[in-house]
């Protein structure tokens, strides 16, 4: 029976030719030789066949309409087309194997050239629990941190202070290493950085003491950490290069994630600030002044007009989270006036004269 070459690359017969490619890719990766774990070399030619027939317009137009794929020189003949492994596919136009070779020989394949990369340390995570008028204000906080971090000695060189450098005997000072293997692709060329002097074809003459040539050891290290008026809570503050260190490499980073405590009757919207404040009916009648303890401390008057209705909000500028700008938001107080339950007699004759008054 005839191949169906859309069900061996797993795409719909409408498929676009991006995503043919895109499931050649990843299906070529998978079986390739080369991979150890799960390299299938007959899955693999069959793989690049259906690829090479499917990526090109004329080929796969003449597959749609006759499930072959017919040789030019054969004219009209009807033999069923089908390539020389390592001629055909490998040569025809769109046809690009370099992402698959850089999976396997980690970046250098057929003269791509050699493009190396610079290790990075692991990233730190950390929780950090401030009050409510610290995540509204702001503040410091420093923090102990058990962590790999550049040697202070040899300042992440790895070399003995004072001490010079000498070629790598490794790799003779080419700071890498060129292999090559025969696929079935033919000769492939990979290249390999050394990794007693991590590319640089140079290794110090002696190992420094502190970190016996590592360039980095684990240590305690107090880091301050600033904490931004007016963050939310469950923010994460990043802060770069305060990770791990590695040697001849970048430090990861460090993410610091807040966590904002509630307050007993402040509550945050925005760069505003809310809460409720209890009054009394007469208060609400006549008018009153309430004292309110605001975050930082200081104490405001809050003035109450004279008939307020229920459930009424005073907003008081300025009052509420700093803001870039040196600006802040506002306070919105809501008004609970506070009805009597249980009245005393001389209370309900009051009350009755208001009624009477038609209050």
């Amino acid at each position: 029976m005839p191949k169906d070459y859309y069900e061996v690359l797993g795409v719909p017969k409408g498929a676009t030719k991006e995503n043919i490619k895109k499931a050649y890719h990843q299906l070529a990766r998978k079986f390739h030789p080369d991979n150890k774990e799960t390299g299938d070399e007959g899955r693999f030619k069959e793989i690049s066949e259906a690829y090479y027939t499917l990526s090109d317009d004329k080929r796969r137009a003449e597959y749609d309409a006759y499930g072959s794929v017919f040789s030019g020189a054969q004219g009209g003949g009807g033999s069923r087309g089908g390539f020389p492994f390592g001629s055909g596919p490998f040569g025809g136009a769109g046809f690009d194997l370099g992402d698959i070779f850089e999976d396997f020989f980690g970046g250098v394949a057929g003269g791509r050239g050699f493009r190396g990369t610079t290790p990075r340390g692991r990233d730190i995570s950390i929780d950090i629990d401030v009050s409510f008028a610290e995540g509204v204000y702001g503040t410091e906080r420093r923090v102990l941190l058990a962590k790999t971090t550049k040697c202070t000695a040899c300042g992440g060189t790895g070399g003995e202070p004072g001490t010079g450098t000498k070629t790598c005997t490794t790799c003779n000072g080419q700071g890498r290493f060129h292999e090559t293997r025969s696929t079935v692709l033919g000769s492939i060329t990979s290249v390999r950085e050394c990794e007693d002097c991590k590319g640089e074809g140079k290794v110090p003459d002696e190992t420094c003491h502190e970190c016996r040539g590592m360039g980095v050891l684990r240590r305690q290290e107090e880091i301050t950490i600033r904490i931004p008026a007016g963050i939310e809570d469950g923010s994460v503050i990043r802060e770069t290069g305060m990770g791990e260190a590695v040697l001849k490499g970048t430090s990861g980073d460090l993410y610091i994630r807040v966590h904002v405590a509630r307050h007993p009757y402040f509550r945050r919207d925005g760069a505003d600030l809310a809460m409720n404040l209890n009054i009394k009916l007469t208060d609400a009648l006549l008018g009153a002044t309430y004292p309110v303890h605001l975050l930082d401390g200081s104490l405001l008057k809050v003035k109450i007009p004279p008939g307020v209705g229920l459930n009424e909000k005073l907003r008081i500028k300025g009052k509420g989270v700093p803001m870039d700008g040196g600006r802040k938001g506002d306070l919105f107080v809501k008004l609970n006036v506070n009805l009597p339950s249980n009245l005393s007699e001389r209370t309900k004759e009051l009350i009755e004269k208001l009624r009477q008054e038609g209050i």
